[in-house]
């Protein structure tokens, strides 16, 4: 990569691995400030129709590229041959997201083998994650030898929930084995804390919907519970996960539909949700277009937004009450009808919305009166992953 080019700030790369995707993004820290100098995605690994593409410090394309990639390994590698071709600055240090950091890593860490170690024993808790986060760890380190990594963990923000919310009423020797509530989606609640400041004092619903979607009830900056469990498939419906389910349903499954493990794993995070609901997509962009003309389509969005709702109640029930809730995430960002219908059925916790401001998804969308303020805040990951790894590396 380049380094003709001065900066003056700490150059940062963040990496964002999914199961079958990646995010990246190069940022400049300085003190309190960030600058994003470019970001991009990797799509479809595994598959022959791959996409990698690379946008500017102004979102501007920078690059694309089309064609497969056949693991992250070579999505890693293809995606930092990109950035030097593009004379972007070398990093100095490399953050990545990982989805599970067990009950033993609270806080970010900067990797080394007995970290690698440890992780590695934590692969069952989150299968379909966590072995192509440690390859993004793996390839980056083989590509910098000489480079820090940190490890920024999505389930650290929820290690401070009370005991009581953390258990599941199962005998104590499984609480002892690490089966507990572990919460996911946690970069993206700090990173909205953040961005609140003060206006996060008093009791906060914070809803990260997305494909994968996930609500956390923060009470003065602390969370108190949240809905996601002891996997990302569990709490809300999502785009092709089930959420919470009756444990004996699948029991029913596998003894009476003699469906095996894998099968039920694939039915309950990839068939499901607004996929299985409809039939037709997970996408709720897709489903919101057809709603009106395709009962099943209208079924899968009312679903969504019924446990949106229930949930929230819930969520009120542990707070004692609400004053503020905050839509974030590209459904909870981008899709209007869904925060209206949400909310609409929110007014006993006086939660009442402004029409006008919700169609152009105003960062406040609730009307003055209302108890509840109902807020728009676009998310960030890659921003909380430069930040964390910024004061590993260089601030102690």
């Amino acid at each position: 990569m380049n380094t003709a080019v001065s900066y003056n700030g700490h150059i940062i790369l963040c990496f964002n691995s999914g199961s079958s995707s990646i995010k990246f993004a190069l940022f400049q820290c300085r003190g309190q400030e960030e600058t994003l100098l470019a970001h991009g995605a990797v799509e479809r690994i595994g598959l022959p129709t791959g996409l990698l593409r690379v946008f500017g410090t102004r979102h501007e394309p920078l690059t694309e590229l089309n064609r497969s990639f056949a693991d992250h390994n070579i999505a890693i590698h293809s995606a930092l041959d990109t950035l030097e071709s593009l004379r972007l600055p070398r990093p100095e240090a490399v953050g990545h997201r990982l989805v599970h950091g067990g009950r033993e890593y609270d806080s970010p860490i900067i990797v080394d083998l007995p970290l690698l170690a440890s992780l590695k024993k934590l692969t069952a808790f989150a299968p379909l994650h966590l072995p192509a986060e440690l390859q993004g760890i793996k390839s980056t380190s083989r590509r910098f030898p000489e480079i820090p990594q940190v490890a920024c963990f999505d389930t650290a923000f929820h290690r401070r929930m009370p005991e009581v919310a953390q258990r599941f009423p199962l005998p104590r020797d499984l609480w002892h084995q690490g089966v507990c509530k572990y919460g996911f989606h946690g970069l993206s609640y700090e990173y909205i804390l953040d961005v609140l400041g003060k206006a996060a004092r008093g009791r906060t619903i914070i809803a990260h919907l997305g494909n994968g979607a996930s609500m956390a009830a923060v009470l003065n900056g602390r969370p108190l519970d949240t809905t996601m469990g002891f996997t990302p498939t569990g709490g809300l419906m999502m785009g092709t996960r089930c959420g919470d389910l009756d444990p004996g349903l699948l029991l029913y499954l596998l003894r009476e539909n003699t469906r095996n493990v894998a099968e039920i794993e694939e039915l309950v995070n990839h068939q499901s949700g607004l996929l299985g609901v409809s039939g037709i997509s997970s996408d709720m962009e897709t489903l919101l277009a057809m709603k009106n003309g395709n009962p099943h389509a209208a079924q899968a969005v009312e679903m969504f937004c019924y446990h949106i709702r229930k949930h929230i109640g819930a969520l009120a029930a542990v707070l004692q009450g609400l004053d503020t809730l905050v839509f974030t995430g590209g459904i909870g960002e981008k899709a209007a009808p869904i925060r209206h219908s949400v909310c609409r059925g929110l007014s006993y916790l006086g939660i009442r919305i402004v029409p006008a401001l919700n169609e152009c998804h105003a960062d406040t969308i609730s009307a003055a009166d209302s108890s509840c303020r109902v807020m728009v805040v676009p998310t960030d990951e890659e921003l909380m992953i430069a930040r964390h790894t910024y004061r590993a590396v260089f601030r102690g």
